[in-house]
């Protein structure tokens, strides 16, 4: 009994957590090369089109739990712009969510020698977001007449600054609040606001050396209710010409005073690129209660690389 109640609370935590943001929340797809999936600002940065599909299960072994799926493109427009689609499906207990995000960036040059280059990123996001009631049956076992949904036209925005191999950027994700027509507003926040910064530095011995070790930092502040979260990541990078494998580990928690460092989760990851071709995958190793009733979140990415060469700007790379 007390194993089902902790089920039923956790399912219900997140069906909350996911009502009240209308987006995905960022795991460590981002880690899988494509750091597009978090800032419209890297859209066309890469000497080809680039096209990750992506699947994420969380908390195998527990029904209803949550499951994404997304593809996600972006290509060069010209020496200097780009253009990305992102389009998702998710579903969390008896929460459904369908969106598409199109993003527009601009790469500037600000010196060649020294490989140092600002971007601006901006995207256009639509989100439909539904509790499906279909199995739901009320006490006198009537069902719901409606379901409960929503649509939400939203933007993004970010900067993008690289020099050598030092990047960082700044990001404010869905700046318009939310439509709360068909929920109660008072149980429901509008603000969807959020903040976050994504930096890190590619370290090497020399220009010849196989071996590349990346330690980069996520931090995501969200306006609503001050809470915040921090990523960790360390990625292992092995060149052999034009293909790479990678190992690399994500440690993420929580940035709560009282307990400072918890982690929520950690997750080891690996990937490779041969050819056009990119594999990933990263398991997620939860900390906290649920542990004990499910066995990890599985995240598998897979992608092409295509029409290489179609820019020969410094930026691309």
């Amino acid at each position: 009994m007390k194993k089902t109640q902790i089920l039923i609370l956790l399912l219900c935590v997140c069906l909350g957590a996911s009502a009240q943001e209308l987006t995905l929340p960022q795991h460590s797809q981002y880690n899988a090369d494509n750091p597009f999936l978090i800032s419209p600002v890297y859209a066309g940065i890469g000497d080809h089109i680039k096209v990750r599909l992506n699947g994420l299960t969380q908390w195998v072994g527990i029904e209803d739990a949550p499951d994404t799926q997304t593809l996600a493109a972006d290509a060069r427009i010209g020496d200097r712009s780009g253009l990305g689609m992102f389009i998702y499906n998710d579903s969390n207990g008896f929460t459904r969510q369908r969106g598409a995000r199109v993003s527009f960036a601009h790469h500037l040059t600000l010196d060649r020698y020294e490989d140092e280059f600002l971007s601006f990123g901006i995207s256009y996001n639509f989100n439909q977001f539904r509790i499906d009631v279909e199995n739901f049956q009320e006490e006198n076992g009537e069902l719901p007449t409606d379901d409960k949904s929503t649509t939400n036209h939203n933007f993004d925005v970010g900067v993008l600054y690289r020099i050598n191999k030092f990047f960082i950027s700044l990001n404010a994700a869905n700046l318009l609040p939310k439509n709360l027509e068909n929920f109660n507003p008072v149980f429901e926040p509008n603000t969807l606001r959020n903040y976050y910064a994504y930096a890190g530095y590619a370290f090497s011995k020399n220009k010849n050396s196989k071996l590349e070790i990346e330690p980069s930092i996520f931090f995501q502040w969200f306006e609503s209710d001050g809470r915040s979260v921090t990523d960790l990541n360390a990625k292992f990078r092995f060149h052999n010409f034009e293909d790479y494998y990678y190992l690399g580990l994500t440690y993420r928690f929580l940035n709560d005073a009282n307990q400072p460092l918890t982690p929520l989760y950690l997750s080891p990851m690996a990937g490779l690129k041969k050819n056009n071709l990119y594999f990933g995958y990263s398991y997620q190793i939860l900390t906290n209660e649920i542990s004990g009733y499910n066995i990890g979140t599985h995240v598998v990415t897979v992608g092409m690389d295509l029409f290489q060469g179609i820019s020969n700007c410094r930026c691309t790379y």
